[in-house]
């Protein structure tokens, strides 16, 4: 297996008096928040988290105000110093590192875009794209005609000789994500970079990111509070909670099977046919069923499933590189958007009705009230 881009193991970051010895002593360590502060005046923003990021992948980082989530993506490059652990970057030490070599990872290899755009005022959107690569020594034509490509790149060009004064708040977030880009990181750390923005704009500047993502398989890591934007950009999700990651997964195994109740809340109002995919749901195929009815791939979502079977009126073929590996019914579709984790209210039992009306099949027997699901109150903002 590759070597990770970054490679976080047990890392913590605390803030306070004689902060190193909260992960060095068990019995401090266990403290809960208040507790700890109380005891010793200091605070735990990261919590002994350990955690790889993948080559090419969409790394989120989520949790409520005062998880520790920004805190925790400001120390991969030491813009945060941490108390105690390891993080490595293609193997690298970056704890180890000098400031000659702290300056050459945030300038070449690892790459941040923030909430708050951080633009020049008195510079054209070119000679702010172009800033990072002034910075780096780059002679002004090379660096022109660079960023130029990358203007064009996240959607802006025409827009080149205007000021950050002229732009909306999605342009100036192009043109924030467009610096970034044109210094080629191998890695984007994006900072809840759209929490910012308007809703239409907010999932404008999503779709940007999927789209550079499918275009140059760019090693992301993403920091957000928003859950429906986790699931929509995350190849793999780490939800933090008080520090703490309580869990780590990919899309699916957070909705389909939440690591606790803390989870559970967080996940209650997803529609999962939408995240789900006909993994859960396929069954080995008769052989019959291999050679006939509309074939989906594995990655297909619940819902994709659910239209393919309404359309067809039979079975759907799950088909992976050619070969059938299974099948998925209406039946089993509709137990799996049955399935709702426990609490999981009125989104579930709507997304219930519409599968067993879409695929024609009766819908389950009435249940009784569900039960509240704990609330996801917010923490103690930390940082």
């Amino acid at each position: 297996m590759s070597t990770p881009v970054f490679a976080v193991d047990g890392l913590w970051k605390v803030f306070g008096p004689k902060a190193s010895r909260v992960p060095a002593s068990p019995e401090l360590a266990a403290l809960d928040a208040a507790e700890l502060r109380a005891r010793t005046g200091c605070t735990a923003a990261v919590r002994d988290v350990s955690f790889d990021v993948r080559k090419g992948e969409v790394f989120v980082v989520m949790g409520l105000s005062g998880s520790g989530k920004s805190t925790l993506v400001r120390c991969l490059t030491r813009l945060i110093e941490p108390t105690a652990g390891t993080i490595a970057i293609d193997g690298e030490d970056v704890r180890a590192m000098d400031k000659s070599r702290l300056r050459e990872l945030r300038r070449h290899r690892a790459a941040m875009v923030f909430q708050h755009f951080g633009l020049l005022p008195h510079r054209t959107v070119l000679d702010n794209v172009a800033y990072g690569l002034e910075i780096q020594g780059i002679g002004k034509a090379e660096r022109r005609a660079r960023a130029a490509e990358v203007v064009a790149k996240v959607g802006l060009e025409g827009m080149e000789q205007r000021r950050p004064s002229q732009l909306s708040g999605g342009q100036r977030q192009r043109v924030g994500l467009a610096r970034a880009l044109a210094v080629d990181p191998e890695v984007l750390l994006f900072d809840e970079p759209f929490s910012a923005l308007d809703p239409l704009i907010r999932r404008d500047m999503q779709e940007e990111v999927v789209r550079l993502h499918r275009e140059e398989g760019r090693t992301m890591v993403f920091i957000t509070h928003d859950l429906s934007e986790a699931l929509k950009l995350g190849d793999r999700i780490a939800l933090m909670r008080d520090g703490r990651v309580v869990q780590l997964g990919t899309p699916e195994e957070i909705v389909g099977s939440p690591a606790d109740d803390y989870v559970r809340a967080f996940v209650r109002d997803v529609p999962r046919d939408q995240v789900l995919t006909v993994r859960t749901a396929m069954r080995p195929a008769t052989a019959d069923e291999a050679g006939n009815g509309p074939a989906i791939p594995p990655t297909a979502t619940i819902s994709e499933a659910v239209e393919a079977v309404a359309r067809a009126g039979a079975p759907a073929r799950v088909v992976e590189d050619g070969r059938c590996v299974g099948v998925v019914d209406a039946e089993r579709l509709l137990n799996v958007i049955a399935g709702a984790t426990a609490g999981a209210g009125d989104a579930a039992t709507g997304s219930r009705a519409a599968g067993a009306a879409r695929v024609g099949a009766a819908a389950p027997a009435e249940r009784g009230p569900a039960t509240p699901p704990p609330t996801a109150g917010t923490s103690e903002e930390l940082v």
